[in-house]
């Protein structure tokens, strides 16, 4: 899967929560994540349009308005990918224990999908 196709298929599937995730999909999806957020932190930069929250943290309008947008469809394609691992999307919640939950949901997201069909559908990879 190309780095296009993969983008699209994300954001085909925006709140599809359901099937399967190829690891270049996923893997794709999130460079071109982290690529959009820099392009949006950059022009807030530019633009000078960051802001500081009560706290004092400062954050960008656009890059705000970009997470917003990538938000469901990068938590979708997540739980999509961890279907392809055989692991419920329910998983996809570590990424809220710190540190440690975070590097355990990369690592599920770096290993390959089960050959075949499983309980989530068929192998998105056509084996």
């Amino acid at each position: 899967m190309s780095f296009g196709q993969a983008v699209s298929s994300v954001l085909g599937n925006y709140v599809n929560f359901s099937g399967r995730a190829r690891r270049s999909e996923y893997w794709y999806w999130v460079l071109f994540t982290a690529i959009l957020g820099a392009v949006a932190w950059t022009l807030d930069t530019v633009l000078g349009l960051h802001a500081y929250n009560a706290n004092g943290v400062r954050f960008g309008w656009i890059a705000l308005i970009v997470s917003a947008l990538v938000f469901l469809p990068s938590i979708a394609v997540t739980m999509r990918r961890l279907h392809d691992t055989g692991r419920s999307g329910w998983w996809w919640l570590l990424s809220a224990i710190c540190c440690i939950g975070a590097i355990l949901l990369f690592f599920f997201c770096l290993g390959d999908g089960q050959p075949g069909a499983n309980q989530y559908g068929p192998n998105p990879k056509g084996q």
